[in-house]
Formats: C-alpha cells, structure tokens, sequence
C-alpha cells in the first residue's frame, strides 16, 4: 500500500510521516514539499492514501484536489489544514476529498481520519 503526502512545511511532513510510520506498517510514504509535483507523483506511485495540505505557494490544495479527481475516484484523500473554516471543509468535501484534519495534528487525529476512510 502507498500513501502520498503533499505539504510545503517540512516540519509538517516530517511530523506527518512520523505518526504515519506509527500507525501503519508496510506502507510506502513518497512525499513532496512542491505542489507542483504533486499530481505528477500521484500519478506515477498511483497511492491509495493521500494527505494533502490546502495552503501552498504556487499551487493550491484545492486545484490539486480537483485535478486528481479527474482521473482518480478511488483512491482516497485526506486534507490537512490549519483554516478551520466550515466553508472550506465543505468546499474540500464538495471537491472529492473524503476527510479534513485540522493542524496541527497529532496520533489522535490521525488515527480517526486512517479509520474514517479505510473503513
């Protein structure tokens, strides 16, 4: 099984990763800091999980969302954000993502988006 993360705050990804490798074993983590290259490692590693931060320069969370989506109905997608904002938890959900975490995360949060959407 893979898992993409997508998160320009290092910190934010290495903390990520970390509780990941916790709580799942045998999976494969790719991670990118660069929301360009995003869509393009989504479809080369083909993940069944994403973790994807809305807020990044360059690109959007949200324009990756939808493009993924385009072509990918499956696999699933888990936004992480610090904006705690209903309309964006709507809009991400409205775009095809299939859970919100708030930053900053923790095993807790983590652990109840894995069981939200591997269920």
């Amino acid at each position: 099984m893979k898992i993409l993360v997508v998160d320009d705050s290092g910190f934010a990804r290495r903390a990520l990763i970390k509780l990941l490798n916790e709580q799942l074993e045998g999976w494969e983590i790719v991670d990118t800091g660069d929301g360009k290259e995003a869509v393009p490692l989504f479809r080369q590693h083909k993940p069944d999980l994403t973790f994807l931060d809305l807020t990044m320069p360059e690109v959007r969370g949200e324009d990756i969302l939808e493009e993924i989506r385009t072509f990918d109905r499956e696999s699933k997608i888990i936004v992480v954000s610090a904006d705690i904002q209903l309309k964006t938890r709507e809009n991400v959900i409205a775009l095809g993502a299939d859970y919100m975490v708030n930053k900053p995360i923790n095993a807790e949060k983590i652990a109840q988006a894995l069981t939200a959407v591997m269920c």
